[in-house]
């Protein structure tokens, strides 16, 4: 597709509509069918999403996508160090997702989406057995057909993150578009050097995030869940009117 050709429909107001959906159906699904993703969506999805906007056009990311026995062998390798308290307690993290401190009005939203799934899935506060196989989930990519591991080069800076989030949404729309749903997965962090060892990943690389594909299987009751989403004018200023000075 020419990057100047005009749009696919005529109607500017069916391709709002259409962006818009995928933009907002969106959401971190935490249950796939058994329903294959063939290599050809998935390198048609990478395809879209590697026009994603970067600083000078660097185009800092590197994608991993695993399969098969890759992604069994994979998740069986994690799980046998997270399913080991000792083990898994020595691990570290590529580098500092989360804030060290939570204030408002964060810690209540991380709180909330936890709880709310939670809730969903009838684990109750302080059952750390059942919280512990359900985090473990993640690690079996919440039964999606295909994984993918994003890495950047140790040398970039601050700035590749902010090239590399818009990188990644694109990919998730670009799925959507397909029908497709995804989950973008932090938890992989603290297995990266399990995960760089599976797929040879060099030195040079930092796990960025993982990310399980497919299509979602709406049976299950955590993928009925939907996250609160603060208005406009809650995160926004408008600045309209020049700044009066005294003269």
């Amino acid at each position: 597709m020419n990057r100047h050709s005009s749009p696919p429909l005529s109607s500017l107001s069916e391709i709002q509509r259409i962006v818009d959906w995928s933009i907002r159906t969106r959401r971190s699904v935490r249950a796939f069918s058994d329903q294959p993703v063939s290599r050809e969506d998935v390198e048609s999805i990478l395809d879209t999403a590697r026009f994603s906007a970067s600083g000078m056009n660097i185009q800092p990311w590197r994608v991993h996508v695993v399969t098969a026995d890759a992604k069994a062998n994979l998740s069986a390798a994690i799980a046998k160090v997270d399913d080991d308290p000792a083990l898994s307690a020595e691990l570290e993290e590529p580098y500092q997702y989360y804030p060290r401190e939570w204030v408002t009005p964060y810690i209540e939203r991380r709180r909330k989406v936890g709880w709310d799934l939670y809730g969903l899935l009838g684990i109750t506060k302080g059952d750390k057995p059942r919280m512990h196989v359900q985090h473990g989930r993640n690690y079996q990519f919440f039964d999606a057909p295909v994984g993918l591991f994003f890495t950047l080069e140790r040398s970039m800076e601050v700035g590749s993150f902010i090239d590399y989030g818009m990188f990644l949404q694109s990919v998730m729309i670009a799925a959507r578009g397909r029908g497709l749903h995804t989950c973008v997965q932090a938890a992989f962090l603290k297995y990266h050097r399990i995960i760089s060892a599976e797929l040879a990943i060099p030195d040079d690389q930092m796990l960025m995030c993982g990310m399980s594909l497919g299509y979602a299987d709406e049976r299950c009751i955590e993928n009925t869940l939907a996250t609160e989403r603060e208005l406009v004018e809650s995160f926004t200023t408008f600045h309209d009117k020049n700044k009066e000075t005294d003269v």
